[in-house]
């Protein structure tokens, strides 16, 4: 190729698909007379890292792509630097890492959407990689396309619809005070919108019409398959549902929409959070259930004539059941996530599956013959990284399908007291369960699975040199 194409053609990251995405993608820009395209990829923690680009330098990045700054793999989840990136190997272990370098942003032009809540404004996904040309190694978004590459050479397509549940709060600050900036700030002072514990109350609901129309409305035209809302279980909780998609179409939905519904709610005064459970009076947890299946042949491999679920199906399962305790560290990557895993709370404790019983990790969906028959995975929260919480789910469903393993005995009527593995009761635990695996170590490498490892330990060694308001209430005073 001659030495004067850019970055995109020189290493031929783009497809047909792509190339005819990108052309649209200028055209909207254009025609619709954009003046800023946000420019966006995901982090190690499933948020949105960005740089807004004028229209001009948008273009010039479906070409030669997007330079930033390679530091942000060194911050933890409260934006603390957890390695020392002035060594080899960036304190990570990837030699292209060394000393805070610059990586290219490539953005996917499928991914192009106008967004409706801000001022001709356009957003894109990106992929990361080296200046060599090399994909980045830490690129979670990579992680999963390799993946859905996987699934095709046996001849699978991968669908997935996401059930996401989280809370709307009052943020009852209007500005930060000079002593409440930090990495992290203190939490703002939050009150709530609705009474909670009228489980899919209508009026409940129409009772946040006015920010729910809006959140509506902006889903709906940034391609979110947005298929229902309903007020769930605690004080401000609602659970918006998904049509499935297929690919890397779940995660990149996922990233969206929390974006979307956070951005939304911020200009309505109002906060949104996808942590699993705040420190709130009378709150319920909040999870992220993911809905999935394969299909061969233009048909859902798990739907069978005469069963429940198919060979294809029930092997799938097994694989995401042998893997489950080590793929919690995915599922459930913060601290507060494991505050989930409580008997009778509707969320699992232990290592299982069962037909149609929200008290099981695994929930099989479906009746013989049935074309919707899938796989409900109960195990996230929805502070997960999209991307490696879909892999790990896939990767782990394929082992299964290559193997023909054959998964243990359904859980009975109460899977709480069933038996089965307990899951990990601390992040902790999961991180530690996660290093000594070998299945995501070949499977990932080693390279992503020991920085996941080291980032999550540091954030983990953080917490536990807190001293916490329950620390201080339980000894203070009597010792």
């Amino acid at each position: 190729m001659s030495s004067t194409e850019g970055f995109v053609a020189r290493h031929e990251l783009y497809a047909d698909e792509q190339r005819e995405a990108a052309a649209r993608a200028e055209a909207t820009v254009r025609e619709q007379g954009l003046r800023t395209v946000r420019i966006v990829w995901v982090d190690q923690h499933g948020l949105p890292r960005a740089r807004f680009a004028s229209p001009e330098a948008f273009g010039s990045a479906l070409r030669t792509g997007l330079d930033m700054s390679g530091a942000v793999v060194n911050l933890d989840s409260g934006n603390q630097v957890f390695a020392a990136a002035f060594q080899p190997g960036g304190g990570v272990g990837v030699s292209e890492l060394t000393g805070f370098p610059d990586v290219v942003l490539v953005p996917d032009p499928t991914t192009f959407q106008v967004l409706p809540w801000a001022d001709r404004t356009g957003w894109v996904l990106t992929d990361a990689y080296f200046s060599n040309g090399a994909p980045h190694a830490l690129d979670s978004r990579g992680a999963l396309r390799r993946q859905v590459r996987a699934a095709a050479e046996l001849g699978y397509g991968y669908q997935a619809g996401l059930e996401v549940e989280f809370y709307l709060l009052r943020n009852e600050t209007g500005r930060t005070a000079v002593h409440e900036t930090g990495h992290p700030a203190p939490a703002p002072p939050v009150s709530i919108l609705e009474q909670g514990y009228q489980f899919l109350s209508e009026t409940r609901l129409a009772s946040l019409e006015d920010i729910v129309t809006p959140l509506r409305d902006a889903l709906l035209a940034v391609g979110v398959p947005l298929r229902t809302m309903e007020d769930e279980w605690g004080p401000g909780q609602l659970e918006f549902t998904c049509h499935p998609s297929e690919g890397l179409g779940p995660a990149d939905t996922m990233v969206l929409f929390r974006s979307a519904v956070k951005q939304v709610a911020q200009r309505h005064g109002l906060l949104a959070t996808f942590m699993s459970r705040p420190a709130l009076p009378n709150v319920s947890s909040s999870g992220w259930h993911l809905h999935q299946s394969l299909s061969a042949s233009g048909g859902n491999a798990f739907t069978s004539d005469t069963e429940v679920l198919s060979e294809t199906g029930r092997a799938f399962a097994a694989g995401i059941l042998e893997h489950a305790i080590p793929m919690t560290a995915f599922a459930s990557p913060t601290i507060t996530g494991f505050k989930r895993y409580l008997p009778y709370s509707f969320a699992p404790d232990n290592v299982n599956w069962a037909l149609e019983n929200r008290g099981a990790m695994l929930r099989v969906q479906g009746v013989p013959g049935d074309p919707g028959t899938h796989l409900e995975n109960r195990l996230g929260e929805p502070a997960a990284n999209p991307y490696l919480y879909v892999a790990a789910n896939l990767a782990a469903g394929l082992d299964g399908v290559r193997r023909e393993l054959t998964p243990p005995p359904l859980a009975g009527p109460d899977p709480y007291s069933s038996g089965g593995t307990p899951l990990p009761g601390t992040l902790w635990d999961a991180i530690d369960a996660l290093d000594l695996d070998g299945f995501f170590r070949t499977t990932f490498g080693d390279t992503l699975i020991d920085y996941l490892v080291s980032i999550k330990r540091s954030e983990i060694h953080r917490f536990l040199s807190e001293v916490t308001d329950w620390e201080m209430r339980e000894y203070l005073e009597t010792f």
